[in-house]
């Protein structure tokens, strides 16, 4: 069954209406998506956990990470293509689990009245 009447079988998501229109973007948007589905969930997954661990991972590795795991998958000669510039924000909102944070640095004042004193206690 080609690409085309697959999508008409399966049909949009709930949230879509069923239009042609609805159907079509539907289907390229599935065709065109970088990882799989379950890959997505999988990297969203791990992106959390580091997170919340307190290993953030910063913004501009995403790429990257998307970018191995694609070549891992492809069992091809052919070189993989990396992801476009704007998939990370993509990636983020398709995952709204998932929310770009600033860490903030200690502040140097609170972090020299703390520090100190632990050290010097955990030498002695």
């Amino acid at each position: 069954m080609d690409r085309a009447s697959q999508v008409l079988v399966d049909g949009p998501p709930e949230s879509q209406p069923c239009t042609y229109r609805a159907l079509s973007e539907h289907g390229k948007a599935r065709s065109q998506q970088y990882l799989t589905p379950a890959e997505e969930k999988a990297f969203a997954q791990y992106l959390k956990r580091s997170a919340d661990l307190g290993y953030p991972i910063p913004i501009k590795h995403v790429r990257s990470l998307a970018f191995c795991i694609a070549s891992r998958r492809s069992t091809s000669k052919a070189a993989t293509k990396p992801p476009n510039k704007n998939w990370p924000k993509g990636f983020e909102i398709r995952n709204p689990v998932l929310k770009a944070r600033k860490v903030k640095a200690v502040d140097w004042n609170r972090h020299d009245n703390n520090i100190y004193d632990k050290v010097t206690h955990w030498f002695e």
